[in-house]
Formats: structure tokens, sequence, C-alpha cells
């Protein structure tokens, strides 16, 4: 599928604020500049730095200020910064939410209190004022059809979940589950968290090729992480050859490793796209400018070593 990714011309200044910073700066034509508070899952994750460096980019050009907090995987963490955020009087919220119920009351706190929020790349069961990522059981579908092809439609398979209860991890284990409804000579040996971490993934990955050695065919993770963890650890035990690999997000070396052969494949999720519309949602919702679609879906693509060279460059 060709698609070129929505880019959105809204650009942010990024600072950690003093308290009187955080009541926001001047525009030079004297008209207040707008203060958004962004809560990110983890920027331990290169993806969520990468949506992360896409929302600073994004508003450098309309002056507005940009606090980002970092909840390390933790949404009791998420719900308290999203208190502060309504306790500064920020004029918009973008939460790129931890778990799909556990990060629901940021949600509901910052509508509460009549501040827009807007979820970036994942969501919550509260309904946020606006959404901008991609549909993640697509991901899993798009993933999960390139190793059923790879297999010829026979195999054995072991899945990587996300963290669980997050929104990426419960879809794309939909979307796969759905893909592999149709294949029956598909069987998945295991399937277990590594919390979209890649050491964790490299000792999930050791574990199981202790368990199932070369009865395994293939690997499907949720994210590139996990999928470069599990491929350090099948090349350590000269495996890889054997084994096929698939990931999701198409992050820096993954894209370097299906190019360079050790990576079956990836799937291209546009970071840029999504950082730069939750931004631009945010500044319109909190103008109270009229925004025909609260809700932007940016479609995945398949990374292939016959198409990685025009990935690497976006």
């Amino acid at each position: 599928m060709k698609f070129s990714p929505v880019l959105f011309t809204a650009i942010l200044t990024v600072s950690i604020f003093s308290a009187c910073n955080q009541q926001g700066s001047k525009q030079n034509n004297g008209e207040k500049s707008l203060t958004i508070g962004a809560s990110m899952l983890s920027l331990q994750s290169e993806f969520v730095v990468n949506v992360k460096d896409a929302m600073d980019d994004a508003a450098k050009e309309k002056n507005v200020n940009l606090i980002v907090n970092d909840a390390q995987r933790t949404a009791e963490k998420q719900v308290q910064q999203i208190e502060t955020f309504i306790a500064q009087k920020v004029d918009a919220i973008i939460l790129n939410p931890c778990e799909v119920e556990a990060s629901s009351p940021a949600v509901e706190k910052a509508k509460a209190a009549g501040i827009p929020i807007i979820n970036v790349n994942s969501e919550t069961t509260a309904k946020p004022d606006g959404f901008a990522g991609s549909r993640d059981e697509e991901s899993g579908e798009i993933a999960m059809e390139q190793i059923a092809k790879l297999l010829g439609g026979k195999g054995n398979i072991v899945i990587m979940d996300g963290y669980m209860g997050q929104a990426a991890q419960i879809k794309r284990a939909i979307g796969a589950k759905n893909v592999l409804s149709k294949y029956p000579g598909i069987k998945v040996l295991a399937e277990q968290t590594a919390e979209w971490d890649r050491a964790k993934g490299m000792n999930l990955m050791e574990n199981w090729i202790q368990s199932y050695g070369d009865k395994i065919n293939a690997v499907f993770a949720h994210n590139d992480e996990m999928g470069m963890g599990a491929l350090q650890a099948l090349e350590q035990a000269k495996l890889k050859d054997k084994i096929i690999v698939v990931s999701i997000d198409a992050i820096a070396d993954a894209l370097q490793a299906v190019k360079d052969g050790r990576l079956d494949a990836t799937v291209f999720q546009d970071a840029k796209g999504q950082g730069a519309g939750a931004v631009e949602l945010a500044i319109r919702l909190a103008k109270k400018e009229p925004v025909e679609q609260k809700e932007i879906f940016i479609p995945f693509q398949l990374v292939t070593k016959e198409n990685v060279d025009g990935f690497m460059m976006k």
C-alpha cells in the first residue's frame, strides 16, 4: 500500500518550565502563547521518543510552549501528571496512554476540568477530545500476513506481546489472530509479553530457544525493540538463518536490519505524522477553532528489503 503520511505545519518549542513560565509567554504580537502538557508512555522507547521529537519539532513556528513528562510505563504516575497539568491550567493536554483502562482517569479528569485532551498513538476506554495515531489491528494483520507468506502457510511461531493492557498490545494481538484464523497450518508454540523492551525480548527469546529450539520457524514481535532483542538472541544461537523475524514500528536500527537482510520485515508506523497531528489538534481545540476531523488515522505500511530504502529517508 502506497501512502504519503499526513504531515502538519504546526510546530512546538519544547521547554521544561519554571512555575512562572508555565503560565505562558507572550508572542510577538502580544498575544499570550498556548501551553500544552504532554504525558508520554516511556521515553526509554525509541518509537515514543520519535513521537515526542515530532511534537517538539511540530510547533516552533506557532510559538507554543510544550511541557513533556515521562510516565515511565506507569498509569498511576500518568494520572498524577495530568492532575499537575490541570493545576497548572495548561491550555491543552496530549496523552500517550500507558494502559487502556488504568490511564482512562487521566482523560476523565482533563475533560472534567474543561481542558482539551488528545490521545496520541494509543487509546483509552475513556474517549478523549481528539486522537492522532494508527489502527493497531492493521499492523498485526500486515505483520502476520507477511509471516504466513514467508512460511508458505505452515509452521510454528512464537509471539512477543507488548505491555499487557496497553492498546497497541491488545489490538496488534487481535490483528495477528484474525490472520492466523485463516492459516490452520500455523501453530503458536508460545506467547508472552516482553513489555516492549529489547533486553526483555532477548531474554524471552533465549528461554524459547532452550524450550523449543529448532521447532520455532518464525517470531512475531509486537514492536521492533522486542524484535531486535529476539534477533540478537537468535544470532547468538546461530539460528537466525532458520527462523523468520517480523516486528512493528520501523525504528532506525530495525530498518537497517531489514536492509542488511537480518530482520525479515518490519511495519512502518508514522511517528512524525502522529506527533505533529496531536499538536495540531491540541492547538485547534485550545483555540476553540473548528476541527473537521478529530480522529486522525495514518495507515501502516509493510517494509521489506525491496522497499526499505524509501523508508530510511523519511
